[in-house]
């Protein structure tokens, strides 16, 4: 079954907290964490996995902090997600497993189709205008 973790929805929340950033300059750790009402020591697990997913970088010091690698119209919740959980695909798998759907593979497969077509045509700057939008963040946990 798919789940989205709590984790994949504050990486996708990190990142909407990035995006605000117009001038594309480091934001501390810190205030990402206060943003968010999130531990330091949690925020700084989804951070160390989105810069392996070469999705943000971080920089050390006085004046460190995390940035956005690209622009927020070119990340989709798709890639944000697919970082922290893996793959997205329900459609024949039960924890790891390989299941035998028996005559209903198109449904497993439309299924598929839809939910990652779905968070691939969402991109982070939509995100971001929606929150503008709402006064708040699109994804509440």
């Amino acid at each position: 079954m798919l789940r989205i973790s709590t984790r994949g929805k504050y990486a996708l929340i990190t990142m909407e907290v990035l995006a605000e950033q117009n001038d594309r300059s480091f934001v501390p750790m810190k205030k990402i964490s206060q943003k968010q009402n999130l531990s330091v020591k949690y925020l700084e697990q989804i951070l160390i996995q989105l810069s392996k997913a070469g999705l943000v970088e971080g920089l050390r010091g006085n004046n460190g902090g995390y940035r956005l690698v690209k622009s927020p119209k070119e990340y989709t919740a798709g890639e944000i997600l697919r970082a922290m959980e893996g793959n997205l695909s329900p459609g024949g798998v039960n924890e790891g497993k390989t299941v035998k759907t028996k005559g209903n593979e198109d449904f497993w497969q439309g299924f598929d189709k839809t939910i990652n077509e779905y968070v691939d045509s969402i991109t982070l700057e939509k995100i971001t205008e929606k929150s503008r939008e709402t006064d708040g963040y699109m994804f509440y946990i």
